[in-house]
């Protein structure tokens, strides 16, 4: 690709050019560092979770406490998740890629270091605004720098590396078990968090690029031009007879998020919206529980906590993994359906069965992780990726993960506390209404972006503040 030289006329030939071509080596750099960020975020919001029962005995918490600390990350993600959608798209990708992770490193120390609920709760909403700018950033950024044949699988990657970061926290805090420092887990593992955030700044500042694709629609033809050289290494010039869109390149500018409601995009919205919502509330609900569901189980020591919450979340990985290798051949549809007919049927039986057997419990837990990860957890994010051109693109990832966060919230509080009241095994039953819910919308509202160029959608949206 090095030889090749382009001549571009348009934006529409750059778009064209990023679809239609192989993922260029800085590329596929750029890719990765976006997955780590994902990896960040989802240590930063799991973390916790490991030393929650360390957590609530040292600032002796109820579980309408337990419940508050840690949907307040979810509270703060939500607004990250809204204003940066449209922040990513309106100053770029990379500015925005930067700003979340200085909040991400002040916040998990600051959390680590927590003298008392109040402060701790302060950080962790910070930290949850952190990682709601990141991720529409780091979902953009992936889409934007994959030809169109790979964009699902490579979207769909946060899936198996936010259930894989979950299985980090548990292997962090093994050391701090192994050294008799049980009632410290919870610190050392937020604040570990804050180490991981740093490396990673390091490596974006330095290797990061703007997304072609945002240029296009964004900078004057030259401008993008360049974006496009740096990132595939050709030459790129522009004809000189070209004729600047100049209503392509300010329209963007001017978008709200009404856009994502008006014709064809208030079908995907919706759906998105749905999927997004039901899979985040199943997964916080119990996923992100599993320390404690684990201690229910097995017993309270921490050993058994920590093996429980690394193996549960191998199975989300394996799952995770697997929907992404098979995204380009199903579609996220069907992946989805898929996945919440496994994970209804999980939390129904393991619901129904109680705690006669444990092994059986383990094999349900597990299935249902598995079928979380396979079909709604790692698509929901994908559809809402996917589903816009990259002047909208922003703003549907910004609104699908201020959704997410929605559900997260009450997923995050309700557990503790329907928990305390009925039991884990009523708990999940109740639960299980939500994946049979997200179920029966998605096999009535049929829309599927894989495969299809939404480059091509002609917005022609009125001009909104």
């Amino acid at each position: 690709m090095a030889a090749q030289d382009l001549v571009i006329r348009s934006k529409r030939d750059i778009l064209d050019f990023v679809n239609s071509n192989p993922v260029s080596k800085s590329g596929f750099a750029i890719i990765f560092l976006a997955l780590a960020g994902i990896f960040v975020d989802a240590y930063d919001f799991t973390s916790i979770g490991i030393g929650a029962t360390q957590l609530t005995r040292q600032f002796h918490l109820s579980p309408l406490q337990l419940g508050s600390v840690t949907a307040i990350m979810a509270v703060g993600s939500l607004l990250g998740a809204v204003f940066g959608g449209y922040y990513t798209d309106k100053f770029g990708r990379n500015k925005m890629f930067l700003i979340d992770l200085f909040l991400m490193v002040f916040a998990a120390v600051g959390a680590a270091l927590s003298p008392n609920f109040a402060i701790l709760v302060l950080f962790r909403f910070l930290m949850g605004i952190g990682v709601g700018l990141d991720v529409p950033v780091a979902l953009s950024f992936i889409a934007e720098f994959s030809n169109l044949k790979n964009k699902g699988m490579l979207v769909t990657l946060w899936c198996p590396l936010w259930f894989t970061a979950a299985s980090v926290t548990a292997l962090v805090a093994l050391p701090f078990y192994l050294m008799n420092q049980s009632e410290y887990i919870w610190r050392w593992s937020v604040g570990l968090g804050g180490l991981w955030a740093l490396i990673l700044l390091f490596f974006r500042y330095f290797y990061m690029n703007e997304s072609p694709m945002w240029a296009a629609h964004h900078l004057p033809l030259e401008e993008s031009a360049k974006v496009l050289s740096k990132t595939y290494k050709i030459k790129v010039t522009v004809d000189k007879d070209s004729q600047t869109d100049i209503q392509s390149q300010t329209r963007t500018n001017k978008l709200s998020y009404k856009a994502i409601f008006q014709g064809k995009y208030m079908v995907r919205t919706v759906l998105a919206s749905i999927i997004t919502f039901t899979q985040s509330m199943e997964y916080f609900a119990v996923g992100f529980y599993i320390p404690m569901i684990s201690a229910i189980i097995f017993g309270q020591g921490a050993l058994y906590v920590i093996v429980g919450t690394i193996v549960f979340n191998l199975f989300g990985a394996l799952g995770g993994f697997l929907g992404s290798s098979l995204t380009t051949k199903w579609g996220v549809r069907r992946l989805v359906v898929s996945g919440y007919i496994v994970a209804s049927l999980g939390l129904l039986l393991m619901g129904v069965t109680g705690n006669r057997n444990v092994s059986i419990t383990v094999i349900l837990l597990a299935a249902f992780i598995f079928g979380h990860a396979f079909g709604p957890g790692s698509q929901g994010m994908t559809m809402a990726t996917l589903s816009y051109p990259t002047e909208l693109r922003g703003l549907g990832t910004g609104f699908g993960q201020g959704i997410t966060r929605a559900g997260s919230v009450l997923g995050f509080f309700l557990f503790p506390v329907v928990q305390h009241q009925v039991g884990l095994y009523h708990t999940v039953l109740y639960l299980a209404i939500v994946p049979i819910l997200g179920l029966i919308s998605t096999l009535f509202i049929h829309w599927d972006p894989i495969g299809k160029n939404v480059e091509n959608d002609e917005t022609n949206l009125a001009q909104t503040a």
